[in-house]
């Protein structure tokens, strides 16, 4: 038996209902929408979360905490992930995008201390928490906030 042979089993395919398509397709008439009411109607249909003109749950339900309009979100990338990079590379951001290490700068990269970094490199990024200051000179290199 090749690919090409191969056949769905006899019965277990059926064409679908065509609703509105005349009197001999099971579907006619009101197409299955009903007789009346804003869903019978072209083109008309709720939108999400509408309950019929009561309250949605959305405004019923009391509302906690706010979103920080000034808040940063910065791509982190942790020093492990650098060992990559040869002895004595220069790893700015453009680097990072560029190699695929990170998707997106958003606001910044913060360089974390989590892992072993075994090259010596210069790295210039936004914010460096301490640990990877200390881990990142011990390992010969410097780091540039940019």
């Amino acid at each position: 038996m090749k690919l090409h042979d191969l056949k769905p089993a006899e019965g277990s395919r059926k064409k679908g209902i065509r609703p509105g398509r005349g009197y001999g397709s099971k579907r006619s008439n009101t197409a299955g929408r009903g007789e009346h009411g804003q869903k019978s109607r072209s083109g008309g249909n709720v939108r999400p979360g509408f309950e019929g003109g009561q309250n949605p749950i959305y405004k019923r339900l009391p509302k906690r905490g706010f979103t920080n309009p000034t808040r940063k979100a910065y791509t982190v990338v942790n020093i492990e992930t650098l060992n990559r990079f040869e002895e004595g590379t220069e790893v700015t951001p453009e680097l990072l995008i560029e190699t695929g290490t990170v998707k997106k700068e958003n606001d910044g990269i913060k360089i974390l201390g989590d892992g072993q970094l075994e090259t010596k490199l210069t790295v210039k990024a936004n914010k460096f928490s301490a640990s990877a200051v200390k881990a990142i000179e011990a390992a010969g290199g410097r780091t540039e906030v940019v």
